[in-house]
């Protein structure tokens, strides 16, 4: 295994601890859902911006499945796992893939709210399988909070951090 590649799996790694973290360390329950409102997008979206979507996908499945798991959510972690998996990879595809300048944030806005929009959509899905379409709907409010809130975290992080990695890549 050659060190860039190495590189990759232990910075995907790293996202996918920050994303656990973010999503474990505010939680807001939200009863009639037994779920909870976290900012662990931000991380999730992140990690699909800067690094792309494969290591998105699997920071954002793997990451968030595991603050369920860990957080007593194990009902959700199944449904988590998909739905913040795929909510990373699209970031990663919009994104990573068609953001060509440090100083646009049209393509980052659009896709993290993209991303935000199926993350609302699966949750409303798996809820209305878990507890029937009418409570899964009190799920949408504060599923877009979530999803709002953490693109507002991201995006004064985004640039700087997107120049960090450049920089850092043009030294190897």
């Amino acid at each position: 295994m050659n060190s860039t590649l190495l590189r990759r799996w232990v910075t995907t790694a790293l996202f996918t601890a920050l994303v656990t973290i973010g999503t474990m360390i505010i939680q807001i329950p939200t009863p009639a859902t037994e779920g909870f409102i976290n900012f662990g997008d931000a991380f999730v979206f992140l990690t699909g911006a800067l690094m792309g979507p494969i290591p998105g996908m699997l920071a954002g499945g793997i990451g968030s499945a595991l603050a369920d798991a860990l957080s007593g959510y194990t009902h959700y972690a199944p449904w988590t796992l998909a739905i913040k998996g795929l909510e990373g990879l699209l970031v990663g595809l919009i994104v990573y893939r068609n953001w060509h300048s440090q100083s646009k944030l049209a393509m980052p806005i659009i896709g993290m709210t993209l991303a935000g929009a199926w993350m609302i959509l699966g949750y409303f899905i798996s809820g209305s399988f878990m507890y029937g379409w009418k409570v899964a709907l009190t799920s949408i409010p504060s599923n877009a909070i979530q999803a709002v809130g953490s693109v507002i975290i991201t995006i004064p992080l985004l640039i700087p951090l997107r120049t960090a990695l450049n920089n850092s890549r043009k030294n190897q």
